[in-house]
């Protein structure tokens, strides 16, 4: 039998909310035939704004939802995406599948879904191909409320008051995409892009800087170095793969034999080293902490469904998204004094979705279901954890069997969330809460085989189900299905 302990007299930072954030992005069917279904579309909608996906979202309690890219991001012009629809501009979306972009989800729906969906919208700017002056007047657009041109235009396009805005990022994978620049331009153009960023009135901007591409530890250190000073936060991406080092070696996301199994759950482990490195540097510039860690694409990425666009990034969602993404917020949640956002890729129809949707159908994946089981940690306080594991895998790939995290709510309940890796036999848990012996508790689990995943045929397939727990000499214990995360609470 695995222990697990939990030290509820060792409270750490808050678990800020926003580390379970979304990103959508004008790619696939994410944006169009995602969220937005359009005013006069059969299928039930507010504004255009598709009603089942709401109410999905707002059941894990979305906290923030990053637009419009993303590399998308940087070839876009927000003045072409306002103002009557019938006079917007089309274009090519270049980065993602050649289809014509016609503009229809521009800034005024992008905030409309925001409230709908009761989140904070994340904005990320055009640093790549945009100018400042372009940037500048966003930002005005959205957020002033007083005299000035773009405010007037805000107004002649049927928003009186300005909407708030906390998170904007400028730029977006500038090292890549984003043109392709060296550290040293890049820290050079954020200092003078962001200087007109904006704060108007009471709105305070969060300003997020482009940080690094996975492992490229000189980019941290030259932007903290010559720009560290000017940001709020910097952010980090990182896809997790069959072979993290390798872009070619993606795989299928369903059909795949144990050893990509066990080389992805290497690949999603490796984010604890990734953040510990760039903190590590980040804090040699800034030891007062003034900049926070954001991650703000992160999510695997395998190959696309065959038959389906290339450029669409539509894949299926399995057990392994579902353990993945356990392992990674668990250790979101165990850096919460460092990490304040992450937004996984992306919540409809592309890469690590929350919601795939065909037509008037939808489903919800094997990763909406382990953010729903993780969704109590979001404002709580991190809690001193720590399991017995034993190593599990193949010859090539060896990870620990189980991994945790822990934390306690403002009303004082704790909640455990521990992802099983093993494919093979439940894992006897006693769970060791000083302190809290006896009291009520309660489990749900998510299990399958490590391909297990929701059909449009049969959408329910992979769903969480209460487990049984029961106090023994102390301890809180239960067994945990093999391929699993589950979701302890303790009252």
């Amino acid at each position: 039998m695995a222990n697990l302990f939990v030290n509820t007299a060792r409270k750490g930072a808050v678990i800020n909310r926003n580390i379970y954030g979304h990103f959508s992005e004008h790619l696939g069917r994410c944006i169009y035939n995602g969220f937005f279904v359009g005013e006069n579309s059969s299928i039930p909608n507010v504004n255009g704004m598709r009603t089942d996906i709401v109410e999905a979202l707002r059941n894990i309690r979305i906290p923030v939802l990053r637009w419009p890219g993303g590399c998308f991001a940087d070839e876009y012009h927000w003045k072409d995406g306002i103002g009557p629809k019938e006079t917007r501009k089309r274009m090519v979306n270049t980065n993602w599948g050649g289809v014509v972009e016609d503009n229809s989800f521009g800034t005024h729906e992008f905030m409309e879904l925001c409230r709908q969906l009761g989140c904070e919208p994340y904005i990320t700017g055009n640093v790549g191909s945009g100018t400042v002056q372009e940037m500048s007047e966003w930002v005005e657009y959205m957020t002033f409320d007083g005299v000035s041109p773009m405010a007037e235009l805000r107004r002649k396009n049927g928003r009186e008051e300005p909407w708030k805005l906390t998170y904007f990022g400028v730029g977006n994978e500038n090292w890549g995409c984003g043109g392709n620049m060296r550290p040293e331009f890049y820290a050079d153009q954020f200092r003078r892009y962001a200087t007109y960023v904006r704060n108007y009135g009471d709105n305070k901007i969060y300003k997020i800087a482009c940080g690094p591409n996975v492992e490229d530890y000189e980019w941290t250190d030259k932007f903290m170095a010559l720009a560290g000073q000017y940001c709020n936060a910097i952010s980090l991406h990182y896809y997790t793969r069959i072979d993290a080092h390798d872009w070619s070696k993606k795989g299928s996301a369903t059909g795949f034999p144990e050893k990509e199994y066990w080389s992805t759950i290497v690949s999603a482990l490796w984010m604890e080293e990734l953040i510990s490195n760039h903190l590590e540097i980040m804090r040699r510039h800034d030891p007062e902490r003034h900049v926070d860690l954001v991650v703000d694409e992160w999510g695997t990425w395998f190959d696309v469904e065959p038959g389906t666009n290339p450029g669409f990034l539509y894949q299926q969602n399995s057990m392994r998204d579902a353990v993945t993404a356990a392992i990674t917020l668990n250790i979101f949640n165990r850096h919460a004094d460092s990490v304040t956002m992450a937004n996984i890729a992306q919540t409809i129809n592309v890469l690590q979705a929350m919601v795939l949707t065909d037509g008037e159908k939808m489903l919800l994946t094997p990763t909406y279901h382990v953010f729903d089981l993780y969704k109590d940690h979001q404002d709580a306080n991190l809690l001193e954890s720590y399991t017995e594991t034993r190593e599990v895998g193949d010859e090539e790939s060896r990870v620990p069997n189980l991994h945790e995290s822990a934390s306690v709510d403002s009303e004082g309940r704790i909640h455990i969330t521990v992802a099983n890796t093993s494919l093979s036999g439940g894992e006897p848990l006693a769970v060791h809460v000083p302190g809290r012996e006896g009291a009520k508790a309660s489990a749900r689990t998510l299990a399958g085989v490590m391909d297990a995943h929701n059909t449009f045929e049969q959408p329910d397939a992979v769903k969480p189900v209460p487990l049984d727990v029961q106090w023994k000499d102390g301890s809180l214990c239960l067994t945990l299905p093999a391929c699993s995360v589950t979701a302890i609470t303790i009252e």
